[in-house]
């Protein structure tokens, strides 16, 4: 069975908005893009290309899809590891409104759950999420993602578009793996486990 995993970048307030440049998304008045540009690393670029070399297809919102579509069908070298798997693979856009989606191998998806639910079906490499938060945040309110690769960089932005925004469903995490790149970006894969466990600290002697 295909899994459905997310990658994203997130300030430590839990944004996730315009990481890569100063126009990437400015919507809502946001001022603060290309935050994630200061903390690039060997190590950092390293684990990017662990997350592409795995992908078999990717999921993207409109947004992001527009992004990636406008730079890396320019990058032609096919052994490039994250051109040659974004260029290669099958893209799925989910939106209610573009009409077509032109970059090779596009497809634009109306019903999400429908078309997760078909990935899930099949068998094959995981299916990869990209930034995307408005997309995010319907998958994570529907429970689909299977499992979670979040860059969290030392950074708070004060306001954007969120990871996790009002009316998220609560849900606990099981930690598959943990490490922090030379420039501070914490790099977690986290799967999810059900509802958040509750206790209670003990009370004063």
């Amino acid at each position: 069975m295909s899994r459905l995993t997310l990658t994203a970048f997130v300030s430590l307030d839990g944004i996730m908005q315009a990481p890569g440049g100063p126009g990437e998304d400015q919507s809502g008045g946001f001022l603060h893009g290309g935050w994630v540009i200061p903390h690039i690393d060997e190590d950092f670029g390293g684990s990017i290309v662990d997350v592409y070399s795995r992908a078999g297809g990717f999921l993207l919102g409109r947004g992001t899809y527009e992004i990636f579509a406008s730079h890396w069908p320019r990058v032609t070298d096919p052994a490039d590891p994250i051109a040659g798997p974004l260029n290669r693979l099958p893209k799925y856009v989910a939106s209610r409104t573009l009409e077509r989606a032109d970059w090779s191998g596009s497809t634009v998806v109306r019903d999400i759950r429908a078309e997760v639910a078909r990935f899930k079906g099949q068998d094959g490499p995981e299916i990869q999420v990209h930034g995307s938060p408005g997309l995010v945040q319907t998958l994570l309110a529907y429970e689909l993602i299977d499992e979670l690769h979040l860059f969290e960089f030392p950074v708070v932005l004060g306001s954007g578009k969120r990871l996790f925004g009002p009316g998220a469903v609560p849900t606990g995490f099981e930690a598959l793996a943990t490490r922090t790149t030379s420039k501070g970006v914490v790099i977690r894969t986290l799967r999810p486990a059900g509802r958040p466990m509750l206790g209670a600290a003990p009370g004063p002697e």
